[in-house]
């Protein structure tokens, strides 16, 4: 019997290709599953590098309105012992030094007012109050120079006159305790209750900090 050549090759080479076909196949489902694989750890990454991010930022805001109460609580302490020199809070409105005489009933004081709004907005209030910029006031902490320590904003703070600090007994406002004499009397000295409110931001201005203190310090000399 006569084989032909040419059809016998052709038979001969059929399982070859299909092996060849199989491989490319399974190549390619596990090419698919690489990639699947990266794309999830790179997700992760991603998602870690952002949690990190936020976590500093916050920080960052958290370290800024501490330094900017700290600011505030020693220039009430410094201004204390400038003779001539007294630290000038109004009633109704913020005065230059970014103080205000405490009165609830006051337009400041409303759900828009400009302590209620410094105190619970979820933006940055700009231009309301003192802005911070170090001891000396030289310190700009936007600077692009600061690199990985550059904030959004300036640090801000305001400050509430609360009134007299008396002695026990002595009035029914901001009563100390002490067995001293009384607060605000002839030839006494006047010391003043004063809450600090300070704001600021991290490196993103998304995120936001608002602290407080109280202050005890005479508001002149």
């Amino acid at each position: 019997m006569t084989q032909n050549p040419s059809a016998f090759a052709r038979h001969s080479r059929r399982p070859k290709a299909l092996q060849h076909g199989a491989v490319l196949g399974t190549a390619l489902i596990f090419l698919l599953l690489l990639s699947i694989l990266a794309l999830t750890a790179s997700s992760g990454s991603t998602l870690q590098l952002r949690m990190a991010g936020n976590l500093r930022n916050a920080e960052q805001a958290q370290l800024s309105a501490n330094t900017a109460l700290r600011g505030a609580e020693w220039r009430l302490w410094s201004n204390a012992q400038k003779i001539g020199r007294p630290l000038i809070c109004i009633d109704g409105g913020l005065s230059a030094h970014g103080c205000i005489q405490y009165n609830a009933s006051s337009g400041a004081y409303a759900s828009t007012g400009v302590v209620t709004q410094f105190k619970t907005s979820h933006d940055w209030v700009a231009g309301t109050g003192i802005e911070h910029l170090g001891a000396d006031g030289g310190v700009d902490y936007t600077a692009d120079s600061l690199e990985t320590a550059q904030l959004a904003e300036n640090p801000r703070y305001i400050i509430e006159d609360m009134g007299l600090v008396r002695a026990l007994g002595a009035g029914a406002q901001l009563e100390s305790g002490s067995t001293g004499p009384t607060a605000g009397g002839p030839g006494m000295v006047n010391i003043h209750a004063y809450r600090i409110t300070a704001r600021a931001t991290g490196g993103s201005a998304n995120s936001i900090r608002v602290l407080q203190s109280t202050f005890d310090a005479q508001p002149n000399n």
